[in-house]
Parts: C-alpha cells; structure tokens; sequence
C-alpha cells in the first residue's frame, strides 16, 4: 500500500481538510495567488498545524506530472481502504440503499465524474472490483470536487459475488447495457437498488451481466452507439432519483 498520495485541486483540499484533516502532511501553494479561498484552504491547514510552502508553478506541475491542480497540491498520508465488510456496515445501517456499482472502468476522469454525480444523486456508495478498476487518484479525486471525501468508495475481491450477496439482502440489481430490451424509463427504480454500469466499449463482463436482475438501456436516438459513462450515469441516477421522489 502506498505511504502518501499527492491531492490537488481546490474542492478535493477543502473536503479533505473538513473531513480528514488529519491526513494532510504538508502544502505547496502558487506563490502571488491570493484569491479567497485558497487563502481560506492555508489558513485552515495551518489551523491544524500542517506545513505551507508557497513556490512556482513549474514545482507544482512536476508535483503532479502536469494535471490541473488549480495553484495547491498536498502530500497526505493514504485514505482508509474499504472493503466487503465496510459495505456490509453500510446496509445494515442503510434501510434503502442506492449504490452505484462501476465494472471495469478504468479512466480516473470518469471516476472522479461518477462519484460526483453519485454524491448529487445521495447515492450511498460505490463500489468498484479491485483488479480492472480505476481507483482513488488524485486526478478522480479533483474531478470529483469533493464527493470522494463523503462518498464511500468500496473495493470488492470478486465483484459477481458481491452482487449475489447484495441480492440476498434484498437490493434489486440493474445493470446497463446496449442490447437490453428495456427502456430505464419503463422499470420499477424505487427500492433497495444497486445501478450497475460497464466499461465503455466493453461494458459490462459476462458474469457481472449474467447476475443482474435486470438489464436496461437508454435510448440513443442519433448517430452514436453510447454514452460517455459518466453522462449515462448521471442519467440513470437521476432517473432513479425522479421515481423516488427525492
């Protein structure tokens, strides 16, 4: 497991700092950026004695190997990783639960996207399989401006398996998938409910596909195949969202 992970970006520093301070190890700020929150983000850190340093931007891109961090970067011990039997806390605590479940999507950005969406949509986490997943980076973690701090993200040893067990505890498994027959739009969304979305291109695997109890689609009225999955999460979430009545 790694000993530290380099955080940037102003939504991912402010929930860190309000949800895990202690976390946080030290800070580099743009030297000359003077905007309020970000003075309001080193004044927070240092209220919680973690060290500032200010420094120009080449340091901060070489930092984090280039990707946008919006003038601060931190070096933070790593987030707690939770597993099968943090899930198992959840449900049991959670009379209806909406969990987003990502199989084999592996790009940070669409990560980071769907974790945003699923905090707006009060999902209660998402669940991912360790291997052929994407994980936590920085990068997901900036574009998902602050929702990977409050949304539980939960890695599972064998993803089917979690399903059935998921199952057993009577939450209803949709999964998306082209060659579905019906219509999001046309089911029943407003129970215990697990949304189970595929990799683009290859959407979702075999036996992920073969233990869903059901298999929607959107409809796609022009010229392309898909959706981004992050756009099609958005929509699916909200739809479930709509039929709850939230």
């Amino acid at each position: 497991m790694a000993q530290q992970e380099w955080l940037y970006g102003l939504h991912a520093m402010q929930a860190v700092i309000e949800n895990e301070p202690e976390r946080l190890i030290e800070i580099w700020v743009l030297k000359g950026r003077d905007d309020e929150r970000l003075i309001n983000i080193v004044n927070q850190a240092r209220r919680f004695g973690v060290a500032v340093q200010f420094c120009n931007r080449k340091v901060l891109d070489d930092k984090v190997k280039g990707e946008q961090h919006q003038g601060i970067v931190a070096r933070a011990k790593p987030a707690k990783t939770l597993d099968e039997s943090d899930l198992d806390r959840l449900l049991d605590s959670t009379p209806v639960p909406l969990l987003l479940v990502l199989d084999g999507v592996t790009d940070p950005h669409n990560i980071g996207a769907c974790l945003r969406t699923a905090d707006a949509a009060g999902a209660h986490a998402l669940i991912v399989p360790k291997d052929k997943s994407g994980g936590l980076t920085g990068t997901a973690r900036k574009v998902a401006c602050g929702a990977a701090e409050v949304v539980p993200f939960i890695q599972v040893t064998n993803l089917s398996r979690t399903l059935k067990q998921l199952q057993d505890k009577g939450v209803w498994v949709i999964g998306t998938a082209g060659e579905a027959e019906q219509l999001i739009y046309d089911c029943k969304l407003s129970g215990p409910m697990a949304l189970v979305m595929g990799a683009e291109g290859k959407g979702m695997r075999r036996l992920t596909r073969e233990t869903c109890d059901e298999l929607v689609k959107l409809p796609m009225a022009g010229s392309v195949s898909s959706l981004n999955v992050s756009v099609a999460t958005g929509v699916c979430l909200y739809e479930i969202v709509r039929q709850r009545g939230l």
